[in-house]
């Protein structure tokens, strides 16, 4: 019921922004749909989505399939677009990382690791979890941040199992770490290159290869420091999860397999790392590969999938084109940034609209959404578009409240055990410090006035 409540209080004070100021539509740039009526019931099904996502009266993938669902039927985008996603390469990514991942686990490759790393760290929880994210956040800066912890996650998963720790005192600061890695180079995170690419189409200054690090590094120094120092003390401990992790720990092993799950593991990392092939390609290669060489059964692939991450990540990809075709993701940028001119309000308000878009939205997405509003803004504002722009790129990938905000959020759902709402209660700390590192230091190292 308090769920209910407090979600019911937030739409009641987002509803009133929703109401778009046609005087300052000119001002700002953007184009608003000629015709609200289907961004109003986009906005609609998003709100009621997010309350039913938060309070879990049904289980979540359920909710997940009823947005396309709802969106088909209201006519917001064709039932082939809102079913599409469920082929989306990351969706396909996802479903061969598991089955890679679990042949780790099944040939004995990942208890290896786990006790390997047991013996440096001690078995201590803060050292395991420092390590970890420190190494995911590292390789996250030039890797692709959802490659990084998909491999990540089994070799995760095997250090808990060896030190008897439950994962979910782990797994979701890793992903927030990869997430902060990635904002680090412009190649850490989708949302960084579209803005450059936004800023290069414009004929303005863009970013060099490292200079996003002047924000991505003390970003991903307070994660270390908030869960190392702080943090770690409210993660979950999931008993269930732990006697599940015993259990498969007196699991029989396919120890002859082991050599063929390390070189099948090392292929698909080395492919990932040097992007000779393509993400999912080179998952989907570990994938069949795991069942060819009898390191795993069919039975045991198809076992191995987490279809609570599937359903989730697939079902509110749809919701992201149907903010984007129907106006209502431009209607709420232009109702909340047209009411202020401050640089240092509109610097505000553009980093927390850009949060509150990418937790219900892809972060790619909501990055393509908003680059191209920064700079109209900017000119209309009198202002350099570099802060706007480095705000928002910074945003787009800085967003831990909920699971379906970035892919690595959505990868360790399942793993970690964790509920909709545990993103919330363990996120928003580093969420509020990162909007607060992001909105006071992101002026200072880009002025608004050069």
């Amino acid at each position: 019921m308090k769920r209910a409540l407090t979600c019911i209080l937030f739409l009641c004070v987002c509803l009133p922004l929703l109401i778009p100021s046609a005087a300052h539509a000119a001002a700002s740039g953007i184009v608003l749909p000629a015709d609200p009526t289907q961004a109003y019931i986009t906005l609609g099904i998003l709100l009621i989505a997010a309350l039913m996502f938060f309070t879990e009266v049904i289980p979540l993938p359920i909710t997940a399939l009823l947005v396309p669902i709802t969106l088909s039927l209201t006519g917001i985008i064709s039932a082939e677009k809102a079913f599409s996603y469920f082929g989306d390469p990351t969706v396909v990514l996802f479903m061969a990382m598991f089955i890679v991942g679990e042949g780790t686990f099944i040939t004995g490759f990942a208890d290896m690791v786990g006790r390997a790393a047991v013996r440096i760290s001690r078995g201590n929880t803060v050292l395991l979890l420092i390590s970890a994210m420190t190494a995911v956040g590292l390789l996250s800066t030039v890797l692709s941040n959802t490659g990084t912890i998909v491999v990540a996650v089994p070799m995760i998963l095997g250090i808990c199992l060896s030190a008897r720790i439950s994962p979910g005192k782990i797994l979701l600061p890793v992903a927030y770490a990869a997430s902060l890695g990635g904002t680090v180079t412009l190649v850490g995170t989708p949302p960084n290159g579209i803005i450059n690419s936004m800023l290069a189409q414009a004929g303005a200054q863009t970013f060099t290869f490292f200079e996003f690090a002047y924000i991505g590094l003390p970003l991903l120094l307070a994660g270390l420091l908030y869960y190392g120092l702080i943090g770690h003390r409210f993660l979950p401990d999931h008993p269930d999860t732990d006697e599940e992790l015993y259990l498969a720990e007196e699991t029989p092993r396919r120890r002859k397999k082991l050599p063929h799950a390390m070189l099948i593991f090392g292929f698909v990392v080395i492919m990932m790392a040097s992007e000779a092939m393509p993400l999912t390609t080179a998952a989907m290669i570990g994938a069949c590969l795991m069942v060819m060489t009898r390191c795993m059964t069919m039975h045991e692939a198809f076992h191995s999938v987490d279809w609570t991450t599937i359903f989730l990540f697939a079902g509110m990809l749809s919701m992201s084109a149907a903010m984007t075709s129907s106006g209502a993701a431009a209607m709420v940028a232009h109702a909340v940034v047209s009411r202020f001119s401050d640089p240092w309000l509109l610097m505000a308000v553009c980093c927390l609209l850009t949060t509150l878009l990418t937790h219900f939205m892809s972060n790619t997405a909501t990055a393509a959404l908003m680059a191209p509003l920064a700079l109209p803004i900017a000119n209309a504002s009198g202002i350099s578009p570099l802060p706007l722009c480095m705000g928002i790129a910074m945003t787009a990938s800085i967003c831990f409240l909920t699971p379906v905000a970035t892919p690595p959020n959505t990868i360790v759902l399942g793993p970690g055990r964790y509920s909709f709402l545990d993103y919330f209660k363990y996120g928003w700390p580093l969420q509020l410090i990162s909007m607060l590192l992001c909105i006071l230091l992101i002026p200072l190292i880009w002025p608004f006035h050069p």
